[in-house]
């Protein structure tokens, strides 16, 4: 089990119980802290303090942040285990979470590169609400139907194959969706199967939920973060593609996404506004919708700052 937590000290705790709690043996137990900027790391160390269960339990931490692909990717090395499970710092495994995946992997003979379990949908109280049912997995059975349509994923309920990062290697650093990464390597690979069962309790507002601009310039720099992250995204889908010999078809079918965020990324390094006008004039394979807005956010960010104001207060008001 890969347990990755970044400034989560107030709900690490109950994510390393969940871990600790566990009925599948043998067991081994990463818990690695990404360089958190809190006191997430002393949280750890005072959860696992005095434990003498069945697992193994292993408490590490990053020297600097390296994004959650790094970080998997680090600990998928680290790791020796056949499956390995990814859970996050600030959710919650059932104890028989690991069982039930390992049972279900046996049961169709060791095949699929990677199981999906429902989740439960729990608030920031730790209160548990309605049941999370990813997009069903068992009908992506070729390139061509992850093509026709991108799943829905909760990457924080997935379990992985080792043999995934003995054929494709570590993900690229930089990108944020290793779940449709993974998705896409097991579909390429030996499959990827959804297990019906909520065995992870999600915890609503945590590092993936939405976020709230109080202004254009946070609203900004997380766009430009946004670019990065789908850039790299577009990057690692290329080179496993690649390696599985669809290169050419990936090619064709990420072209307009990857014009855009191109698009995106020299509207931000412009210089002056002459240079985003024409931008604007000659990237005709980019919608002209977006063309628009990205100039006035890069040239003219406070005309949305009236519309960021008011969504802020009417949000901080029902809140």
């Amino acid at each position: 089990m890969l347990l990755v937590t970044y400034n989560q000290q107030q709900q690490i705790g109950d994510a390393i119980k969940g871990a600790l709690a566990q009925t599948y043996e043998p067991l081994e137990i990463i818990i690695s802290d990404d360089a958190s900027s809190d006191a997430t790391f002393a949280a750890i160390q005072a959860a696992v303090a005095g434990y003498e269960g069945p697992h193994q339990v292993v408490v590490r931490r990053n020297a600097v942040n390296q994004g959650i692909s790094a970080h998997l990717s680090q600990l998928a090395q680290m790791a020796r285990g056949e499956l390995l499970f990814v859970a996050a710092g600030d959710d919650i495994s059932a104890p028989n979470r690991c069982e039930r995946v390992v049972d279900f992997w046996l049961a169709h003979d060791r095949r699929p590169d990677l199981i999906a379990t429902d989740l439960a949908d729990m608030d920031e109280a730790g209160n548990v609400h309605e049941r999370m049912s990813p997009t069903e997995l068992d009908r992506y059975r070729s390139f061509d139907d992850w093509l026709k349509e991108r799943p829905w994923l909760v990457g924080a309920a997935h379990t992985w194959s080792r043999r995934l990062f003995e054929r494709f290697g570590p993900m690229l650093p930089g990108t944020m969706a290793e779940d449709q990464i993974m998705v896409l390597r097991a579909i390429l690979s030996g499959g990827a199967l959804s297990l019906r069962e909520p065995l992870v309790r999600y915890r609503r507002g945590g590092l993936s939920g939405k976020r709230r601009y109080k202004s254009v310039a946070e609203l900004v720099g997380r766009m430009r973060q946004s670019n990065l992250y789908g850039l790299g995204e577009l990057a690692q889908l290329q080179r496993d593609a690649e390696v599985a010999g669809v290169g050419e078809r990936m090619r064709v079918a990420m072209a307009p996404k990857l014009a855009r965020e191109q698009f995106i990324r020299a509207m931000f390094e412009a210089g002056s506004l002459a240079e985003r006008v024409g931008l604007v004039m000659r990237s005709a394979g980019v919608k002209l919708g977006l063309r628009i807005r990205m100039f006035l956010y890069v040239s003219c960010p406070a005309v949305y700052a009236p519309g960021l104001w008011v969504k802020w207060t009417l949000r901080k008001r029902r809140g």
